[in-house]
């Protein structure tokens, strides 16, 4: 008998990790297990959400329940009511969710007070501030799941450190829920769909020529909703562009695009603003990019699967291995400090790139290990 799972996503990210699982559940367990898939609605824009299901080939969603945007505590009541009546009419054997955001955490307290067994995927994962609203989910959706699967031995090790026993055996619960060390399954996403798009053939490339440029990803609220943070952020670019003459190019986000139209003193004419790309698109530019400058939490995963440089403007993040291993640094919002990291990272010529995330075979991990209880 087939187990079914309901995937629930809601935001760009999510979108191209259950795309992944999707992926693998189409080619390997099509008899074995049957997927649902709902959309929260959390990214409504088409371009930030539709043609991910589209280009991606995700299955439609069964379910959309249109949340759009709102205050967190908004936004999140509306999912837990919506996703609660899902749930119990679907009669899961399994909810799937996927990293930080709202959705995430709504569906994971959905589930639990249903008492449906929650699989996190990208568990583990910690800033260690609990400013951020991600943070926040992050914590609660893995004391909230049975089962946790870890992208990095540093994500386990936070665990082990909150009190989960890693090494724990089958039968798992809420009470005791398993910690794996499954691999990060963008990275599955990363070798699946970047063989698909080996070149762009429509104005992105004229923009670019053929030359050297930076890819530029700005949207966390603590930098677009700060008038004095995004300033220095564009003078460091600024200052960067005409150090060195690169092309900056900006898949801009409907946040970040609003937020610079009502801040006239920004100086964003060096910078090469698009509307936001596919994950195809995306792939094709790290590709081709000398430097990643981002806020972005996948973005700075994605640029060492690309083996690309990244300067994040941020304080902290998740993946501090690529911080410690020289890949990425932080650079918060200080002009000297992007400029310094800019300058450091464009001249390292001692890169190394150990598998920190695994083999790019995660799905099939994971998909593995909820059949196997």
């Amino acid at each position: 008998m087939s187990k079914k799972i309901i995937s629930v996503v809601g935001a760009r990210p999510q979108f191209i990790k259950a795309a992944a699982l999707s992926h693998c559940i189409q080619t390997d367990f099509s008899n074995k297990i049957s997927e649902v898939i709902v959309h929260t609605g959390q990214h409504y824009d088409d371009s930030m959400s539709q043609v991910f299901f589209e280009e991606l080939g995700i299955p439609k969603p069964k379910y959309n329940l249109g949340v759009g945007s709102g205050m967190h505590g908004e936004q999140t009541a509306s999912m837990l009511s919506g996703l609660e009546n899902v749930f119990i009419s679907e009669k899961p054997d399994c909810i799937i969710i996927y990293g930080d955001t709202n959705s995430t955490v709504a569906a994971a307290l959905a589930a639990g007070k249903l008492h449906i067994p929650v699989a996190h995927i990208e568990a583990g994962m910690r800033s260690f501030d609990k400013t951020m609203p991600e943070e926040m989910n992050r914590v609660l959706s893995d004391h909230i799941s049975t089962y946790l699967f870890c992208a990095s031995t540093d994500a386990m090790h936070n665990l082990q450190k909150e009190g989960f026993d890693i090494n724990l055996a089958p039968p798992y619960s809420v009470n005791k829920p398993g910690v794996f060390l499954s691999g990060d399954i963008m990275l599955d996403a990363a070798m699946l769909f970047s063989q698909k798009n080996k070149s762009i053939t429509d104005e992105l490339l004229e923009k670019i020529n053929d030359k050297e440029f930076i890819l530029l990803s700005i949207h966390r609220d603590f930098n677009t909703d700060n008038v004095q943070r995004l300033s220095n952020i564009f003078t460091a670019l600024n200052t960067i562009q005409e150090q060195y003459k690169l092309k900056i190019i900006f898949p801009i986000h409907p946040r970040t695009k609003k937020a610079l139209l009502n801040i006239s003193e920004i100086n964003t004419k060096n910078i090469i603003t698009i509307p936001p790309v596919s994950y195809e698109k995306m792939t094709t530019l790290l590709r081709k990019a000398r430097m990643v400058i981002t806020d972005s939490g996948g973005l700075q995963k994605e640029s060492y699967f690309f083996q690309k440089p990244c300067v994040v403007l941020r304080p902290n993040t998740e993946w501090i291995e690529l911080v410690e291993n020289g890949n990425n640094i932080l650079a918060d919002a200080d002009p000297q400090k992007i400029t310094e990291a800019f300058n450091k990272l464009f001249y390292k010529t001692d890169f190394t790139f150990p598998e920190f995330y695994g083999d790019g075979k995660a799905s099939k991990f994971i998909l593995n290990n909820l059949l196997a209880q």
